[in-house]
């Protein structure tokens, strides 16, 4: 009797199953493979686990094409490269939706896929994951086994993918990735991996800027960066010249140039090295016309005292406004021993502000961290002599606070932004990891390392059983009067 196409299809699902499965019930040896044996005491039974035995069928049954029904032919595009995979139909529609549709609308053995260079060259990794549920990856590889796992819908393998490239950001590479990795989020419409990378790149654009990476970035990406009051650079000088570095490399039409030159904070640099922008960067040279205005303003910021000049310009605009600087005239580093131990302290000093007018007036500040800071209404009960305070695994938690050592008049129109930057190690490099910002009008921040576990050797929050932080301050100048026009 004939059988209808669909019909056939569902019989020679089953044929496949039935061939797939005595397969993998047929006995091996697992004298090598590990048992693990997991007691379940509400029942009283015990769970033989034999899975990395199966892991390991599964690998075979790729590898050899035992009762394998269709061969996917993977071809490169552009070219006339073919990769030949053989492959089990039962495998692929209970991994992928995609693939079970392709399957069913198949005609003949064979299923043609057409692939990217890049997609072609790991797509033998990306089945082997449908048969074992495990890959390796390289960071040159995380983006076109996305697409891959993208493509056919497979989810899981998406997520680990935009899971690892997270916590990889950091790792080495010659010619970087993460810049490629944001772009790529941004194709696609990935929000969370595309803000990870423009943090990491933010958080650590003093280290990008001296890497082959940085003339990688994209126009658009320049110009994102340059906005953000959160980057972590030496100075603003030192971003001048990475611009100029970027610009050198890429050529950027003449509005590109622009708005980058624009974006530039000219009343973070001294005038000194303004004059010797003026005189010797190509670049500004080239663009005078668009910052011109710009730089008068910086050179009358610096000459003038803040007070009078807060009479008649904003002064609290982005030209005005630090971003989190390294250099000692901005803040300090701070290792913290044994953090969990007891409370810490240590003094610095910063200039009172970017201005020509205050850079030579210096304001001491005193930093203290205690590992166990319990608030007012829990310490009650622990008010009577000779009581211990709580370890901090009882509910207190880090708390660091920054106040000045004295005040002086020289403070009037200025509020002071704290910033603590909390360093690790990642793939053998030390990073910015978290940021913490205080509020103005506060002494410290409330959020402070709130889910650490300093207890921990392991900590993600430190390096060698050490807290490695840097404390800048951020002088943010106010309009005392308006002028009238």
């Amino acid at each position: 009797m004939a059988l209808s196409c669909e019909r056939g299809d569902l019989l020679l699902g089953y044929v496949l199953g039935v061939l797939v499965l005595s397969f993998l019930s047929y006995p091996v040896s697992v004298g090598g493979a590990a048992l693990k044996m997991e007691a379940l005491p509400e029942t009283g039974a015990t769970v033989l686990n034999h899975s990395m035995a199966l892991v390991q069928r599964m690998e075979n049954l790729m590898a050899l094409g035992n009762a394998s029904d269709v061969s996917l032919r993977v071809q490169t595009l552009n070219t006339e490269e073919v990769k030949v995979l053989p492959a089990h139909s039962l495998v692929l529609s209970l991994q992928s939706d995609v693939f079970r549709d392709l399957l069913l609308a198949r005609n003949g053995s064979a299923l043609v896929l057409s692939e990217t260079a890049e997609c072609a060259a790991v797509f033998d990794k990306f089945l082997r994951y449908l048969y074992c549920g495990d890959i390796s990856v390289r960071l040159d590889q995380a983006i076109p086994l996305h697409q891959l796992a993208t493509k056919y819908r497979v989810e899981g393998l998406q997520l680990g993918l935009t899971q690892f490239m997270s916590q990889h950001l950091s790792s080495e590479s010659p010619s970087g990735h993460v810049v490629g990795w944001y772009q790529y989020a941004q194709r696609i419409g990935d929000a969370p991996l595309q803000d990870n990378c423009l943090r990491y790149l933010s958080w650590n654009l003093s280290s990008v800027l001296q890497s082959a990476e940085w003339t990688s970035v994209s126009a658009d990406l320049l110009l994102t960066l340059l906005r953000r009051s959160d980057l972590v650079v030496q100075s603003e000088l030192e971003l001048y010249d990475g611009l100029e570095a970027w610009a050198a490399r890429n050529r950027p039409g003449g509005p590109t140039a622009e708005r980058a030159l624009e974006a530039i904070r000219y009343g973070m640099i001294p005038p000194q090295k303004l004059f010797r922008l003026q005189k010797n960067s190509p670049l500004m040279q080239k663009h005078y016309g668009a910052v011109r205005d710009l730089l008068y303003l910086a050179f009358q910021f610096h000459a003038t005292p803040p007070v009078q000049l807060a009479k008649y310009f904003e002064v609290n605009c982005s030209i005005f406004t630090p971003r989190n600087y390294l250099s000692p005239a901005w803040g300090a580093p701070w290792v913290i021993s044994s953090p969990t131990r007891d409370d810490r302290s240590f003094s610095f000093q910063t200039q009172l502000g970017p201005s020509g007018h205050d850079a030579s007036k210096k304001v001491t500040w005193n930093a203290l961290f205690s590992p166990r800071w319990f608030p007012l209404g829990a310490r009650a009960s622990y008010a009577e002599p000779g009581a211990m305070m709580p370890t901090l695994t009882d509910g207190g938690r880090p708390r660091i606070i920054v106040t000045p050592a004295t005040s002086s008049p020289d403070f009037a129109g200025v509020s002071f932004q704290k910033t603590v930057m909390v360093m690790a190690r990642q793939q053998g490099k030390v990073v910015v990891r978290h940021v913490y910002n205080f509020h103005q009008s506060t002494e410290e921040a409330g959020d402070f390392l709130a889910e650490a576990d300093l207890q921990r050797r392991a900590s993600e929050y430190l390096i060698d059983s050490a807290l490695y932080l840097h404390v800048v301050v951020k002088p943010v100048y106010h309009t005392l009067i308006v002028a009238k026009k």
